[in-house]
């Protein structure tokens, strides 16, 4: 009797381990790119079913918070001050307002360049395509508005020392420079890079914050333009004189705004969405 309930007990800790095992292997699978496909086409299709006043907000807070990635780099860059490797050093601030707004599930207008467009891409009708330009305008239009709002708040000695001042002029000056077609080109490698981060959380999990800090950063190091975050630095400079509004939606706004689109939808997500329809056309042959 004894020996059978060892017997009984050493199959039972058999299959626990073996439960353990295959538990461990499975949080340690690679995803398949259909796989992170369809995860990305459920959220993009809950996101494209949201009511207007839920989006509103959260777009509104995403362009407040990614505000700090200007705001904490003009501080960074008090301390570093005027050196070669000024921007190496600032690049890290550049990053902390994309680690709130996507940590956070914010509604930023970059990442549903990928997010919302999978699901018509996945259903094309006129349906989707309405409800892909409802929520691209609602999200982009609350983003600006709350990076204005930021700007505004930076532009008031209340807020701000002389110094960070001066790193913040410094800053929005740069921003402004490029002209319509060089934010263009500048806007499409952002594009594609927030597109790639929104590929890549599915199987980020516990490194999320590394992969986000990771390609914000070269965002922040090769000179790209990132619309949302720019349109903080640009209204900044329209407030303090350095521009104007023609300058802002067009030398910057509008065709940053499309740069990023053709980086994360006509480039990434077309991409992405070839490899998948490739590959399930094989498994079907």
């Amino acid at each position: 009797m004894i020996k059978r309930c060892n017997h009984d007990c050493d199959f039972s800790c058999q299959q626990s381990e073996d439960q353990k095992m295959r538990v461990i292997v499975e949080e340690h699978e690679k995803l398949s790119p259909n796989l992170i496909f369809e995860i990305i086409r459920h959220d993009g299709e809950l996101e494209l079913e949201r009511p207007a006043w839920p989006l509103i907000l959260s777009a509104l807070a995403a362009g407040l918070m990614i505000s700090f990635s200007f705001y904490f780099r003009s501080i960074i860059h008090v301390y570093v001050g005027q050196a070669p490797w000024t921007g190496a050093i600032t690049g890290f601030g550049y990053t902390t307002g994309f680690l709130i707004v996507i940590l956070g599930r914010l509604q930023l207008f970059t990442e549903n360049t990928i997010t919302t467009v999978i699901p018509v891409f996945r259903v094309p009708c006129w349906e989707n395509f309405r409800k892909l330009l409802r929520l691209w305008g609602i999200v982009f239009g609350a983003n600006i508005v709350g990076t204005a709002i930021a700007a505004l708040f930076m532009s008031s000695p209340v807020f701000t020392t002389p110094e960070i001042t001066q790193c913040l002029l410094t800053v929005s000056h740069h921003i402004m420079a490029p002209d319509a077609m060089d934010n263009i080109m500048r806007g499409i490698p952002a594009g594609m890079l927030i597109a790639a981060i929104v590929w890549i959380m599915p199987m980020s999990r516990s490194f999320a914050f590394f992969t986000i800090l990771t390609f914000t950063y070269f965002i922040s190091i090769g000179n790209f333009a990132h619309v949302v975050v720019g349109s903080c630095e640009a209204a900044y400079d329209v407030l303090m004189g350095g521009s104007d509004l023609y300058d802002y939606f067009f030398r910057f706004l509008l065709p940053t705004g499309l740069g990023n689109i053709i980086g994360g939808t006509g480039v990434f997500t077309l991409l992405v969405s070839a490899q998948v329809r490739s590959e399930n056309g094989k498994q079907l042959d």
